[in-house]
């Protein structure tokens, strides 16, 4: 059996955090989008478009979600009015999903609460701190996908 390093000892304990975060954020994203008639996850595939349209796969192999939980959501979105389907030149049969007007409003809703949430979860951190994290956080998140492949 083999032993971990120090810094294996400290990437498990960052992954324990990292889950429990998580459900934190996720918990507070429910919060957030409650209002605006959108949970979490819609909220989350909605983003994932909010620059380009993209097919259900792109959405989630950005978001590294299971491609029929996003088709889901994406079809809630759709029928709710949030999210339109276009035809995708690149592919015939993978649609492209867009926010539609609708969408935009709920969006523009939710950021309100959740730029005053971060505000108040981040006050008196050293944005430097924030930063430096993100920058690790990214850094493990490619050496775990290169890792799988």
């Amino acid at each position: 059996m083999t032993t971990r390093t120090e810094a294996g000892d400290a990437l498990t304990e960052i992954v324990l955090a990292v889950f429990r975060l998580n459900g934190r954020f996720l918990e507070a994203a429910d919060r957030l989008a409650a209002p605006a008639g959108l949970t979490a996850a819609r909220w989350q595939v909605l983003g994932a478009i909010l620059t380009e349209p993209k097919s259900v796969a792109d959405i989630a192999r950005d978001m590294g979600l299971a491609r029929q939980s996003v088709q889901r959501l994406a079809d809630i979105l759709a029928e709710e009015g949030l999210a339109a389907y276009a035809d995708n030149p690149a592919h015939r049969r993978a649609k492209l999903l867009s926010v539609t007007d609708a969408g935009w409003t709920a969006i523009r809703d939710i950021a309100t609460r959740q730029h005053a949430w971060a505000n108040a979860v981040s006050e008196g951190v050293d944005p430097q701190a924030l930063e430096d994290a993100l920058a690790l956080l990214r850094m493990l998140a490619r050496r775990v996908e290169q890792a799988e492949s």
